[in-house]
């Protein structure tokens, strides 16, 4: 990580991910980039609508408060835009007094490229192809999709994750593909005491697991849950494996294949994450939903496989 961020919990954000951009995005689909760019300026002083990972990025910065001054968190704007049509953007953060400051507009290019260099731990995007030239590169990353219903108002953030091929590999999911539930069962109980590999967002939740240690545990405002279709006896693997990663994840599902959507309702999840896009496709009816495109499932959906 960069010295200039220190140890910080680094998040990447695209603009139409904070800040709702449907409308002038379809002037530049309708009209072309000049249409687009004298659109924005001409609405610079109108504050831009929330986006879908606003209240995300909300909660993440009010950590630094909780922190009393120990700046924690940075939150980097990572956009397509320029400077000039990008203006709107800051002075809506401004608008709504978000601590953002840093920002690459990349001028039409894919800015995924200034990842590595800001030493970020996940980018969100609503843009599938920067997502998932990120993941390529080796970042955690995700493609947001809009939830369908309104969310519970609660400052606390819940973040839950998928297991195989989002935090962990997905070494299992493979075996499971090719040969079966009962073959994946027989892997996963004869490797229990073998750790699984890292997935893209292992480091991610170390990175949250590190700032929740700094508080009491009644009074952490991060909780964190594990919503996998694993059952008996593949749960031991993934329990050890976090183990071994010295990692707590505050909520665990072991599913046995069940739909997550309730579960995840339940749960209050201010961002789901999953591999697989029907999975996320049916969780957006009840919470906020990052597709990670990562793993066999998505290399069998773009017919690579």
């Amino acid at each position: 990580m960069p010295s200039l961020l220190g140890d910080k919990l680094v998040i990447a954000i695209s603009s139409r991910a904070l800040f709702d951009l449907d409308e002038s995005h379809q002037v530049f689909e309708q009209e072309g980039l000049e249409a687009y760019r004298q659109y924005q300026i001409a609405r610079e002083d109108i504050p831009l609508e929330q986006g879908e990972a606003f209240p995300l990025v909300q909660k993440l910065l009010r950590i630094n408060n909780l922190l009393e001054g120990d700046s924690r968190v940075e939150v980097v704007l990572i956009s397509r835009n320029s400077a000039d049509t990008g203006l709107r953007v800051f002075n809506s953060i401004q608008h709504y007094g978000l601590g953002i400051t840093r920002a690459a507009f990349a001028g039409g290019r894919s800015p995924f490229t200034y990842i590595p260099a800001f030493g970020c731990q996940l980018f969100l995007s609503t843009h599938a192809e920067d997502v998932r030239a990120t993941l390529e590169a080796g970042f955690a990353a995700a493609t947001i999709f809009p939830a369908k219903r309104a969310r519970e108002q609660r400052d606390e953030l819940r973040i839950a994750f998928d297991g195989d091929a989002v935090l962990f590999s997905d070494e299992s999911e493979q075996v499971f593909q090719r040969e079966g539930l009962a073959a994946f069962q027989a892997s996963e109980q004869a490797a229990a005491r073998e750790p699984l590999g890292g997935g893209p967002f292992k480091a991610f939740l170390a990175a949250l697991n590190r700032i929740q240690t700094e508080f009491a545990g009644a009074q952490c405002p991060i909780r964190t849950a594990l919503f996998t279709a694993r059952s008996a006896p593949a749960h031991e693997r993934v329990i050890r494996t976090l183990r071994e990663w010295d990692i707590r994840l505050d909520e665990s599902l072991f599913l046995g294949g069940l739909d997550k959507s309730q579960f995840l309702q339940a749960f209050g999840a201010d961002l789901f994450f999953d591999d697989q896009e029907g999975h996320c496709r049916r969780a957006v009816d009840v919470v906020p939903t990052g597709h990670v495109p990562h793993g066999i499932s998505n290399l069998k959906a773009s017919g690579s496989v």
